[in-house]
């Protein structure tokens, strides 16, 4: 077993209705923020309108930058980064899945330190500083809310990296099941073979003697090839939802190294 560093800052709001909660516990952090999520989803289910409700009973402002897409891109990153300078917003509030939150974590990158946010993807730079960064979570599969990295894809050259750093934890993470019962199958079973998909670059690793790793992530993966069939036979199952979502939060590094350093495995 390889030496390691275990620590994993993250606040879990798991269960119904946790998101009318996000006001109180982002106002802890800030009063003008910057809300970041994908397409029109989170406003046709009416996820949107209680963040919405929820931020200005705390007295949160905010501005708002959709348009995230799957392999989140440097270019709305740059918009984000923007945004937040000129209205001198100083926290980022992602709702959607990996691709908005980690989209949210390089935004919080470019806004704290001068210079091109991307030499932080490249190993140009050293990370040193971040803006707080919170999430909603809507699909479960990256594991991103609950992690210390961020993957992004630069158009020019369509390269894509990751940076990884103890100051892109998010402060705290909201995880209502419910909020995947909208969610349409191919994404139900896209997100469900993600999380198998992590769980096994940590499996099957050159590390030698790490059995106790090894049964928790077969735990995990049992428990995710048990659900799944449930999610999908029966979108609004509110336990196995609860089961799936809360396997995915350990998918990404729970069962990693947490130096920063992962030799085995690529994070994307």
């Amino acid at each position: 077993m390889d030496n390691f560093v275990f620590q994993n800052p993250t606040k879990i709001l798991f269960g119904r209705g946790m998101e009318n909660r996000v006001g109180a516990e982002v106002a802890r952090y800030s009063r003008r923020i910057l809300l970041h999520f994908g397409g029109g989803s989170i406003k046709t289910s009416g996820l949107y309108d209680r963040v919405a409700a929820s931020l200005k009973q705390a007295g949160v402002e905010w501005k708002e930058l959709g348009g995230v897409k799957p392999n989140p891109r440097l270019s709305l990153v740059h918009e984000g980064v923007k945004l937040c300078r000129e209205h001198k917003l100083d926290f980022v509030l992602a709702v959607g899945g990996g691709s908005a939150i980690d989209s949210a974590k390089a935004i919080a990158i470019g806004v704290a330190n001068d210079g091109e946010v991307w030499d932080y993807f490249i190993g140009k730079r050293e990370l040193t500083r971040a803006l707080p960064v919170a999430t909603i979570l809507t699909i479960p599969a990256a594991g991103s809310e609950s992690s210390c990295s961020s993957v992004m894809t630069n158009e020019d050259g369509w390269f894509k990296r990751s940076c990884t750093s103890e100051h892109i934890y998010p402060k705290f993470s909201v995880l209502n099941p419910e909020l995947a019962f909208t969610l349409p199958k191919f994404q139900v079973a896209c997100g469900s073979a993600d999380i198998m998909s992590h769980l096994m670059e940590r499996y099957f690793t050159n590390t030698r003697n790490v059995a106790f790793v090894d049964r928790m992530i077969e735990a995990t993966m049992k428990t995710v090839i048990a659900q799944a069939p449930k999610v999908l036979a029966a979108p609004t199952d509110y336990d196995a939802w609860a089961e799936e979502v809360w396997a995915q939060v350990g998918d990404y590094d729970a069962y990693g190294p947490f130096d920063g350093r992962d030799d085995d495995f690529t994070p994307f």
